[in-house]
């Protein structure tokens, strides 16, 4: 037999962790890493947040799961932290990010299509944006105009129009009787780091508005206390209709969420979606701690202050690599160095040479997503190792 145990989709490296204290990771051969990956933007409390730790000893010992067919004391508790703190009126809970832009999807058109009287059932099309990524599933692959993604998948699910990200007119060019809405990441994370402008997500919201659609936002990497506040829409001084969360929302247990006004989520009545798994016990207790470490101005107010830390110094870092880098972009603890190289062989040389976990990414970016709990020492070391690596790095000849 030729192929290995684990489905050989992920090209795995060489790093083996078997244990995680605080922001390193620690190899099974003792090996330490400077984690500023966070299992990409996942692990927001770090490896080791006793309130995360204690309140899924506690879960898993009286009740992991039951079936969504009862009432859930858990699932209501943070479902009402979520509504208490957003924009949200009702929110569905998934097992991971790809299955909340799913909902958030099924909801959009729902919204047209199962409104009684009112109901549209050629609204079905959503306009995305090219270089998103919203997941691996095939309505998620779908929405994405990366054909990279589509390969080996074929034929793409009908539904989805791509334009230009950070493009209000392109948008516009686009939109057209079967158009349902717009599906954003606010800030692009496989993409490159690239925060979309002011103008942009005030126009989607505007052209919404006008035409009565569905402003579908992608807060999978981006939300929960990443850039500083708790989600990015914040930032825009816009409100959306619906909102994908996943990645931080657990702090490293798997689950997501998808969060709606009541008004967007009308089609969604009994039997039009379910998930066996979605909103077990377990997964809600997670998602309560993290609720309760980062769902306050105190710990929102000391991301923003590191991540404007951690960007200054960067800024002035890339000055002395010019052949390197290029520039610094992002919000929060969400930052993406542009290089002017390609960027995946320098994310291996950091990680294989100097001990420091990045995130490649695309338009040639390093991501830098560290725990959301880093402090001074963890700030110098990864400033140390970074410094080393670019001092180091040999740029590949030309193939």
């Amino acid at each position: 037999m030729s192929i290995t145990p684990l489905m050989p989709v992920y090209p795995r490296c060489g790093v083996r962790p078997v244990r995680g204290e605080h922001c390193h990771l620690i190899d099974e051969d003792g090996t330490r890493y400077l984690d500023f990956a966070s299992g990409i933007a996942v692990n927001l409390l770090g490896h080791s947040h006793e309130g995360l730790i204690s309140a899924i000893q506690e879960q898993a010992a009286t009740l992991m799961h039951v079936s969504n067919l009862y009432g859930s004391p858990q699932g209501e508790k943070l479902a009402q932290k979520l509504v208490d703190n957003t924009f949200a009126d009702t929110v569905f809970f998934t097992n991971s990010g790809a299955e909340a832009v799913e909902t958030a999807i099924k909801t959009a058109r729902a919204y047209h299509q199962n409104a009684g009287d009112e109901g549209d059932k050629d609204k079905y099309e959503l306009i995305t944006f090219a270089n998103a990524f919203h997941g691996r599933t095939m309505a998620t692959i779908s929405a994405s105009n990366q054909t990279k993604m589509h390969h080996g998948f074929s034929p793409m699910l009908e539904g989805f129009k791509y334009a230009e990200f950070d493009d209000l007119e392109s948008a516009k060019a686009l939109m057209g009787p079967n158009t349902a809405g717009f599906l954003v990441e606010p800030i692009q994370g496989e993409g490159g780091i690239r925060p979309a402008s002011q103008e942009f997500m005030q126009g989607l919201r505007a052209l919404a508005d006008e035409h009565d659609l569905m402003l579908v936002l992608d807060e999978v990497q981006c939300g929960v206390a990443r850039t500083g506040t708790l989600y990015a829409y914040e930032q825009y001084g816009i409100t959306p209709d619906i909102v994908a969360t996943a990645k931080g929302i657990g702090g490293g247990f798997p689950f997501g969420a998808c969060l709606a006004t009541e008004k967007a989520a009308r089609g969604m009545t009994f039997g039009t979606h379910g998930s066996t798994y979605g909103g077990n016990p377990l997964a809600m207790a997670a998602g309560c701690a993290v609720m309760d470490a980062v769902a306050n101005e105190e710990f929102l107010a000391s991301v923003r202050e590191k991540g404007d830390r951690l960007r200054t110094r960067l800024e002035q870092f890339i000055g002395n690599y010019p052949e390197l880098f290029e520039l610094v972009r992002g919000k929060g603890l969400m930052l993406g160095i542009k290089m002017k190289v390609e960027s995946r062989p320098f994310f291996v040389h950091l990680r294989d040479h100097h001990q420091l976990l990045t995130v490649a990414a695309g338009d040639n970016t390093l991501r830098v997503l560290p725990p959301l709990v880093i402090g001074d020492a963890e700030i110098e070391e990864f400033f140390e190792k970074l410094s080393a690596g670019a001092a180091s790095y040999k740029i590949p000849e030309p193939a």
